[in-house]
């Protein structure tokens, strides 16, 4: 038995004496449910602890056990979980029956506002839905619809939810890179429309624009990568994609489902100040519950207006939960906040995750043992709350596109999704992809816990696998 499977042993041994009605409530859930559960992300192995309250930095699961949480609610949850001013609202919304009526109600309006505004004030409208795969999903349908084209670029590593459109170049695989398709009963022809290039790589996006632009409809990229390793893109990259993309008449279309409200009141474009064609928002703006928007200019946005008819108009309908009355209110009351306390709650939340990243990094050398992080900012993002951690496997990996972060044979994936998962949920904290996001529900203790954590699993990792 290798030193590896030793530690995952004794950690399974630890996780599952603390965790017993968890595990009872996992075999019950896998008579029913598709591997136990609704969202692979959640099913970490042996099983997932199974959540009975959440409140700010912390979740308590079915065993009473309580984690320092820095998933939040997929990064959702800037102030914590379940803040007592959304809390407070929507109590209020629930008491003149904000329960689904089927009709539209005011609070979208201001919302949506609330979200032009924070794009940069342009004139622009919004339509709703809720989630990010729809919202993504229907902006390309936008600029298909608009452009009569039917190819789509995006990032290797990118994450774009499961739209069939963008379900290729997620994964990292030996041989193809980022050239692979995410699942099976995707239709070949979709799968080889969708074109890949590399994050912050300005030859590549240069060559394969001035390749293929005339049957581009759009290009979609994250200004600050989420899954693909928490990774900001650089002013002169998306600079370039402006200009590359106004020249061939390609869409261009920011995803900020991560980004937005995550670094300051509004979209992280409007820091590197360049204006995107169409803009996907999503987790924050609803205050932690199900909405996602698309916001772009009328010219393109009416190209889903009813008014078209026929064939000619994309069909973006709503959804029955669309703008519900009560996601709206949570949406607008965390906006309110985060817009009337930016100049504390930003640099506080910045503070914090450079604090994290610094420490984990210093707890790993202090073992003998490289770990880097990821998350922090550059030049045009002055600070993140984001982190991520990794075990390169030689000296000298710059981490700075998302092949650095998901090639097995450059950094120790199983270490960091796999051990490092168990060791810190025995000491108290949740993590995903080995960090997450810090809310300003965490404070100064809540820190120094988790950098103390990181230092156990660091010490166990000396001890086992060095």
């Amino acid at each position: 038995m290798t030193g590896f499977d030793r530690l995952r042993a004794r950690l399974v041994r630890e996780y599952e004496k603390k965790t017993p009605r968890s595990r009872a409530v996992f075999r019950r859930a896998g008579k029913v449910m598709i591997a136990g559960g609704s969202h692979t992300i959640r099913l970490w192995r042996p099983y997932p602890f199974f959540a009975a309250a959440a409140e700010g930095p912390a979740v308590r699961d079915v065993d009473g056990n309580s984690y320092i949480d820095y998933w939040q609610g997929h990064y959702a949850n800037v102030l914590g979980h379940n803040p007592r001013l959304v809390r407070r609202g929507i109590a209020a919304s629930l008491e003149r029956g904000a329960l689904h009526t089927g009709f539209e109600a005011s609070d979208q309006i201001e919302l949506a506002e609330a979200l032009v505004d924070g794009l940069g004030g342009r004139e622009a409208k919004v339509r709703f839905t809720t989630s990010g795969t729809l919202a993504t999903m229907y902006a390309v349908m936008l600029a298909q619809g608009l452009t009569g084209r039917d190819h789509v670029l995006k990032v290797g590593g990118g994450w774009h939810g499961a739209s069939p459109y963008l379900l290729k170049g997620v994964k990292f695989r030996a041989g193809e890179g980022f050239e692979g398709r995410e699942s099976a009963g995707l239709l070949d022809d979709i799968v080889k429309r969708t074109l890949i290039t590399r994050f912050n790589d300005l030859t590549d996006l240069q060559k394969v624009i001035d390749e293929q632009g005339d049957r581009i409809a759009c290009f979609i990229v994250e200004p600050f990568l989420g899954v693909g390793g928490f990774l900001p893109a650089s002013r002169e990259y998306l600079e370039l994609a402006r200009r590359l993309t106004a020249k061939h008449g390609i869409l261009l279309i920011f995803d900020e489902i991560i980004s937005g409200f995550r670094f300051r009141a509004g979209g992280v474009q409007t820091l590197f100040g360049v204006r995107p064609d169409l803009t996907t928002l999503g987790k924050i703006i609803g205050g932690g519950h199900a909405v996602a928007a698309v916001v772009g200019p009328r010219e393109i946005m009416e190209e889903c207006e009813r008014g078209r008819g026929g064939g000619d108009r994309v069909f973006f309908e709503g959804g029955t939960f669309s703008a519900h009355a009560e996601y709206m209110k949570a949406g607008l009351i965390m906006l309110g906040y985060l817009a009337g306390h930016a100049a504390t709650v930003y640099p506080r939340l910045a503070r914090a995750g450079e604090r994290l990243r610094r420490g984990i990094e210093r707890v790993f050398a202090e073992a003998g043992l490289a770990a880097r992080c990821t998350g922090g900012g550059n030049d045009v993002v002055p600070g993140s709350s984001l982190f991520m951690v990794h075990f390169p496997r030689t000296a000298g990996i710059a981490y700075d596109r998302p092949e650095d972060v998901h090639d097995p044979g450059r950094s120790d994936l199983a270490r960091r999704e796999d051990l490092l998962k168990l060791a810190l949920l025995v000491n108290g904290i949740n993590i995903v992809h080995g960090g997450g996001a810090v809310s300003a529900a965490h404070g100064a203790k809540e820190i120094e816990t988790t950098i103390a954590a990181y230092g156990e699993a660091a010490r166990l990792f000396a001890e086992y696998l060095d």
